[in-house]
């Protein structure tokens, strides 16, 4: 079978179906179920979860899952890490990275992924890991499921093909995907490579940030997100299973390819989202709202208000506000934040944050504008003017990261990182 069609709205009751008649009516899982096809409940979250919080789907497949061999250990070295990872460098340093380049051997995007931090436990189910991925190859007779977080894939070059037992779906840049726990997938490379980015996120799954004094519309709206309808493959020959489990990669054989879901109902399914359709929300006087203001997703953590992981984007945007400092002003904070960039040039740095570069400012470390884009702003016409062609990102968390020992050690991590603060003159008081 084969398909392109998506249902909309973040977090809705769905009900899909590939063959008129897959889907039975009434009944979750009726003694018999349309067509001979095996019922089988995908959780995200606990039974007794209160009904606002959980999530769960009901899945109509021609083979349930458990029809598999042992998992074994994937023999395979890998560059995934995992919170928590005996061998991080924790340092209070602020770092950059290049892109990552593309590798010359065929590679997927699993065997693509390359780990820069990581925080809290994923056996407790708190905290994020931070990859970057470039891949050169297809995943065809593959699939990769995770079972220690759900992940938010941030492509920056190159459309990507994510097959699911959900159904189908495109991620181009400019786009975000999201691959709840457990669900299997594939990608395919639509441009023959892509690269980009991956927060895995051990903890609460990832929803829209309540909107409080903002009232009822603005960031990223409900209806925007699309999830893929209904879609199966039937194919009955060989394909390679890949687990990531508690830090580990397990692989099993299957006899046939496990995207065999003909139909399926429920509110747990992965979703993508086009970060053009953010509603972002400004000041019309002075001074500029926290980043908060730019939440597209959250993951909340057990204090109110605190955030396991917090994605924030930078999209195009008018500025306004008079008597103000336009750009990221100074500071230092209780967050600790990892950024990316998909395109363009971030309005805080004239140079070395590349699209598909990285860089991280671990909580209290002490950041904002280079030299260069201070002094243009100090001075420029403070006039409407309209930031265009760029999209920054922001993985935001609560917790410190621990960065790899891979990632400090890439040729792209940039040495004199510290620089783009120099020759800033002391203030003269009167």
């Amino acid at each position: 079978m084969s398909g392109l069609s998506y249902l909309t709205g973040f977090g809705n009751e769905f009900a899909s179906e590939a063959v008129p008649g897959a889907l039975p009516v009434g009944r979750n899982s009726p003694q018999q179920a349309p067509f001979g096809l095996y019922a089988e409940q995908l959780s995200g979250t606990a039974f007794t979860a209160p009904r606002s919080e959980n999530r769960r789907s009901w899945l109509y497949r021609l083979r349930p899952t458990a029809t598999h061999r042992p998992f074994e250990p994937l023999k395979e070295t890998s560059r995934l890490a995992t919170a928590p990872d005996p061998r991080a460098e924790l340092t209070p340093n602020r770092l950059r990275w290049d892109p990552l380049p593309y590798p010359k051997e065929a590679t997927d995007f699993v065997d693509g992924l390359t780990s820069y931090a990581t925080n809290g436990d994923a056996h407790t189910g708190v905290g994020t890991g931070i990859h970057l991925f470039c891949a050169t190859a297809d995943m065809d007779r593959k699939a990769f499921f995770n079972a220690d977080g759900e992940m938010l894939i941030v492509p920056q070059h190159g459309m990507l093909q994510v097959d699911t037992e959900f159904g189908r779906m495109e991620l181009p840049p400019l786009h975000v995907g999201v691959i709840p726990r457990g669900v299997r997938f594939r990608i395919r490379l639509q441009d023959g490579k892509a690269r980009g980015y991956v927060c895995e996120n051990y903890g609460l799954p990832f929803r829209l940030p309540d909107l409080g004094p903002i009232g009822a519309n603005g960031l990223a709206n409900p209806r925007d997100f699309e999830t893929p309808a209904a879609w199966f493959e039937d194919r009955d020959e060989p394909f390679e299973i890949v687990q990531k489990f508690q830090g580990a990669l397990w692989r099993s054989e299957l006899d046939h390819s496990p995207f065999d879901v003909a139909a399926w109902h429920g509110n747990l399914a992965p979703y993508r989202y086009d970060l053009s359709r953010f509603n972002t929300i400004g000041t019309v006087s002075f001074d500029h709202p926290d980043p908060s203001i730019f939440t597209v997703l959250t993951s909340p953590s057990a204090v109110a208000g605190t955030a396991n992981c917090d994605f924030v984007i930078f999209p195009p945007r008018w500025m306004v506000a008079e008597d103000t400092f336009r750009p990221p002003w100074f500071h230092r904070n209780v967050m600790s934040e990892f950024m990316g960039l998909i395109h363009g040039a971030y309005d805080a740095k004239e140079g070395g944050f590349a699209p598909g570069g990285a860089s991280l400012h671990n909580q209290m470390s002490g950041h904002g504008p280079d030299r260069a884009s201070y002094d243009k702003a100090v001075v420029a016409a403070l006039e409407p003017v309209k930031i265009e062609d760029t999209m920054a990102f922001m993985f935001e968390s609560n917790l410190v990261f621990r960065t790899t020992a891979e990632a400090l050690r890439l040729p792209g991590c940039q040495p004199d990182y510290d620089e783009a603060w120099a020759g800033f003159e002391k203030a003269k008081l009167p």
